[in-house]
């Protein structure tokens, strides 16, 4: 069994075991692998966003949250090559890196035949870009104070360089991402300014969260025209 079997097979032998755990030594034995070895599997899968803790004590060992996990997909290899595809529309977005962590527990839970497949199909093909396409900006990082405060609706504190690169600190509440070809904002309301704003993710210095909760506005994203393109919701997309 090679490593990549092994690990699909790790994660559904914790999965049928739940909620019971399972010791290092007992999966090292089941697979014919050393302890070590099997330490070195579970890591990988706790790294790659796989929900695997360790119990401690005499009865211990390793644990799946079978709630936070899925079953086998019947997911076809067109489907995941599709999937691996779209990552490369997402490059420069703030998504990539949950985008690919996304593919990575989607290629964990298929059967091996069908994963290996999709592995074979995808190594077939090739993307076609410009041979002198503009050079894009690099990936956004965006901070986790920032992701966080978008879902836990937390006001966030600012500091914004403009177009001449003078800084402002800002106190904004959070609405939404917009993005697109060129570049990837922040659309909040800007106590500041006192209205919808579109702040550049490449031109936010530095972001807090504070543990102010943000109210409730109606605010249309349609109609921030400071950023020269149509706003399409995603679920016009198919979300």
């Amino acid at each position: 069994m090679n490593r990549t079997d092994r690990l699909y097979a790790l994660v559904e032998e914790l999965r049928a075991a739940a909620p019971q755990p399972r010791s290092a030594r007992a999966l090292a034995r089941r697979f014919e692998v050393s302890v070590r070895t099997i330490e070195r599997d579970l890591l990988a899968l706790q790294q790659s966003g796989v929900p695997i803790h360790a119990e401690p004590g005499r009865t211990g060992g390793y644990v799946l949250d079978r709630e936070r996990t899925l079953p086998p997909l019947t997911i076809t290899p067109a489907e995941a090559t599709a999937l691996a595809v779209g990552l490369h529309a997402l490059a420069g977005t703030p998504f990539a890196a949950d985008a690919r962590s996304a593919l990575h527990k989607v290629l964990a839970v298929m059967p091996g035949r069908e994963r290996r497949a999709a592995a074979e199909l995808a190594g077939r093909v090739r993307l076609l870009v410009p041979a002198a396409r503009p050079a894009r900006s690099a990936e956004p990082v965006v901070p986790a104070a920032l992701r966080e405060a978008l879902s836990a609706g937390k006001v966030l504190r600012l500091e914004y360089a403009d177009a001449a690169g003078a800084a402002t600190a800002r106190d904004v509440e959070p609405l939404a991402f917009l993005g697109g070809e060129e570049h990837w904002y922040l659309a909040a309301w800007c106590r500041l300014r006192g209205a919808p704003r579109g702040f550049r993710l490449d031109r936010i210095r530095t972001v807090a969260a504070l543990d102010e909760r943000a109210p409730e506005r109606a605010v249309d994203l349609a109609a921030l025209d400071t950023l020269g393109s149509d706003v399409v919701p995603l679920g016009e997309l198919g979300m």
